[in-house]
């Protein structure tokens, strides 16, 4: 091939031939300049995918959905959680506030929020209502607290729970309102068919009380000490006769594609406890901003409240949570049974 180039170079006029030298050895050139940058181009590309996952790593998500009260927009408020999510390439975003449990949990199951904390009562019912949610970590019962109670209006001649045979009782249906009075009622030995329950929320049943509307509610902090600061509401209950646990949920998808995150969330937020602790006053002027309550009912709450501690939940906790979702299928508040052992999320494992 060779020996028939040089034939066709020698049977072209000079001219010709000096410019297709000069064509051969551009290309020549232009084909080790390819050649050559082909690696550097490779080394580009790694880099640019280097930069992309650092990228990633730092803009990884979680998202804390809150009610008004509690840890979470604590929290925001003081803004240590998102300092130390920072520091783990984690960035912290809010999303509520929320009314109740059940709104916020739905917003959690819609894929707008990741981490969202509950009773244990509104959480076994998303779960077995087939809401994508897993327990992420635990907050045992304190018997001595005074965070729930049955309330009456001052002036109402209901004074114990055997009054309120006959009468109408606001709760929240399948919440922690609605367990209260049947667990009262079951401790009286007093029938539930004997107290009509009235299905509201929180919001719908304040005034119903303070109206007339209903006879009683059974309901939790804030709004206990709303009602007895406030509208001279009185307890005719004070401790709870099956405390329960509140419990952080966690959406599943959130649990299983970015387990770090939830990790350091939930850790991040068990300080945040153990900062309340120690710092009621504090606490209960964050309160006062959060809820936009007086700061006498702050500092009651704080009080009713008592210490908190947030942790992972273990075999104990599992068997007593699966104690309260069977109690609760008997009941017919539940439409179906709650594994719980199975609810318990990868990252608590």
């Amino acid at each position: 091939m060779l020996n028939q180039f040089k034939k066709f170079l020698f049977l072209l006029p000079q001219r010709s031939v000096k410019s297709l030298s000069a064509l051969l050895v551009a290309s020549s050139w232009l084909g080790l300049v390819i050649s050559g940058c082909a690696p550097s181009n490779s080394a580009n590309t790694n880099t640019a995918q280097n930069v992309s996952n650092q990228t990633q790593e730092k803009t990884s998500l979680i998202r804390l959905g809150y009610q008004k009260g509690g840890v979470v927009p604590i929290a925001r408020q003081r803004g240590e959680l998102e300092k130390r999510l920072a520091a783990e390439n984690i960035k912290a975003e809010w999303a509520g506030p929320f009314d109740r449990c059940a709104t916020l949990l739905q917003a959690i199951s819609a894929n707008q929020a990741d981490i969202g904390g509950c009773g244990d009562i509104p959480g076994l019912s998303a779960i077995a209502a087939g809401q994508e949610l897993c327990i992420g970590a635990v907050q045992r019962p304190r018997p001595e607290s005074l965070s729930s109670a049955i309330v009456v209006r001052g002036d109402s001649p209901i004074r114990k729970p055997a009054d309120l045979v006959g009468k109408k009782v606001a709760v929240n249906q399948a919440g922690a309102g609605e367990y209260l009075l049947l667990k009262v009622l079951e401790k009286e030995n007093i029938s539930k068919d004997k107290v009509q329950r009235v299905f509201l929320a929180p919001s719908d049943a304040a005034p119903a009380l303070y109206q007339g509307t209903v006879d009683a509610w059974a309901v939790w902090d804030p709004y206990i000490s709303i009602a007895e600061l406030e509208h001279g509401a009185r307890r005719i209950t004070t401790t709870h006769p099956a405390p329960t646990y509140s419990v952080m949920l966690v959406r599943n998808e959130a649990a299983a594609k970015s387990p770090q995150a939830v990790k350091a969330a939930l850790g991040g937020l068990g300080e945040e406890y153990d900062w309340l602790n120690v710092n009621t006053a504090k606490s209960a002027e964050f309160l006062v901003k959060d809820i936009k309550i007086s700061p006498a009912v702050a500092k009651r709450v704080t009080e009713n409240q008592g210490p908190q501690l947030l942790t992972t939940p273990n075999a104990d906790d599992v068997t007593k949570i699966q104690k309260t979702a069977d109690w609760m299928l008997e009941q017919k508040i539940l439409p179906k049974r709650v594994d719980v052992a199975a609810t318990i999320c990868p990252t608590a494992k």
